[in-house]
């Protein structure tokens, strides 16, 4: 069955159009909220997630890969943020083991490498894909799920 979420397709000249992105993106999370950060690795996950929870913060946090702790949380204005690093994880049954649904319950989850979810996986999400087009330049795939489209549209992407 082809994907029919409302797609853009944005190309990203530098780390700083990666994380202008990114502070467009988290001006919109809430909680319950879901972004699903998808990309080769170096293709800039973690960079996105640490500009989205920098912007949140309103300071410059430390915001170290969760690669090996699996999960950091942090608190916002906006909410709790539970940054989930999911690459070294065999299956959905260990996410659960990190606190996703509480992650989900009473804060915004940003999830890299969002297929481990399998069918946890939320209907509401959005989902970005990030690509490398050159030393510094990145693509990014944007789909938006069940009510993201809406949200969405508020967004200025130039």
């Amino acid at each position: 069955m082809p994907d029919t979420a409302p797609h853009r397709h944005l190309t990203l000249p530098d780390e700083e159009a990666t994380a202008a992105l990114a502070r467009r993106v988290a001006d919109l999370l809430r909680p319950g909220d879901v972004l699903c950060l998808g990309g080769d690795l170096g293709a800039g996950k973690t960079a996105f997630a640490r500009a989205a929870i920098r912007h949140l913060s309103g300071a410059e946090v430390e915001v170290p890969s969760p690669t090996f702790t699996l999960v950091q949380t942090y608190d916002t204005a906006a909410g709790p943020v539970w940054h989930f690093d999911l690459y070294r994880l065999s299956g959905p049954d260990e996410v659960t083991e990190l606190g996703w649904d509480d992650a989900l319950a009473e804060g915004i989850a940003l999830v890299e490498w969002p297929d481990r979810l399998g069918p946890l996986l939320p209907a509401d999400r959005l989902e970005i894909t990030l690509g490398t087009a050159g030393a510094e330049t990145r693509t990014a795939d944007v789909r938006s799920y069940g009510r993201w489209a809406a949200r969405l549209a508020a967004v200025e992407w130039t």
